[in-house]
């Protein structure tokens, strides 16, 4: 325990004396806390564009001349959030330059997320090999958990294919104009109706399962539907029916 304890008070030792180097290239010692504080600061820079260096220069020197974060903003162009925050780094540092963002930058480019996300509208059913394949031949390597994030990020997940009837054009049209004919027809009348419907179930094995790319509450777009068909070997059909009356 006595060698736990002196080990655990050299590394506070070593944390509280750390050593870092600040904006002007002088070594200053801090503690830890301190210099979290100070960091944080510099590395909440805007994360979606950085300004150029002549733009940053022309902000120094707009507020040594005077002028206030909005006046400098509407001249330049600029929201004044990025102009105070330019201000403040160029106070603390002395410097405009652009400094490093923590964490690895993003493999996909903004375009080559527009590329998949288009490419899995337009085919639901496409792999993430199939992606990765694509964004090969136009020069980017990534995996399929990249490509992956890239859709999550979209709203997009891969979800089971949704098994619908297969209904052609003229079958929509019948329903439809079913459905339009009795609209207004009283509850009794339907009281009168026995409804009915059958199944098929699989003998052997059971129907492949079928993975599509959607956002929420998409899952009945024909896009991202399997149709069924009533057919077929190796199954049995299973009929049934309900009325108000009771089931059959």
């Amino acid at each position: 325990m006595q060698k736990i304890h002196d080990l655990i008070v050299a590394v506070a030792f070593v944390l509280y004396k750390r050593v870092y180097t600040d904006c002007g290239g002088k070594e200053v010692e801090t503690p830890v806390h301190t210099l979290n504080q100070s960091d944080s600061s510099i590395s909440t820079m805007p994360k979606t564009r950085e300004l150029c260096k002549d733009i940053s220069d022309k902000i120094a020197d707009l507020h040594k001349a005077g002028m206030g974060y909005r006046t400098i903003g509407k001249q330049l162009g600029e929201k004044a959030t990025t102009v105070g925050a330019i201000i403040r780094k160029w106070k603390k540092c002395k410097i405009t330059d652009n400094l490093p963002r923590s964490g690895a930058p993003c493999k996909i480019s903004p375009r080559g997320a527009s590329m998949i996300l288009r490419k899995v509208r337009n085919e639901p059913r496409i792999t993430r090999q199939d992606l990765v394949n694509d964004l090969n031949r136009a020069g980017t390597t990534v995996s399929k958990k990249t490509i992956s994030n890239t859709l999550r990020r979209q709203g997009v997940k891969s979800c089971s294919a949704r098994k619908v009837p297969f209904l052609k054009p003229t079958h929509v049209k019948a329903r439809l104009k079913f459905a339009n004919d009795h609209l207004n027809d009283p509850e009794e009348k339907w009281e009168k109706v026995m409804w009915s419907d059958e199944t098929k179930i699989e003998l052997f094995g059971l129907n492949s399962t079928r993975h599509v790319w959607r956002k929420k509450n998409d899952e009945y777009n024909p896009k991202n539907t399997i149709p069924t068909v009533k057919h077929g070997g190796g199954n049995i059909i299973l009929w049934g029916c309900f009325s108000p009356k009771g089931t059959g």
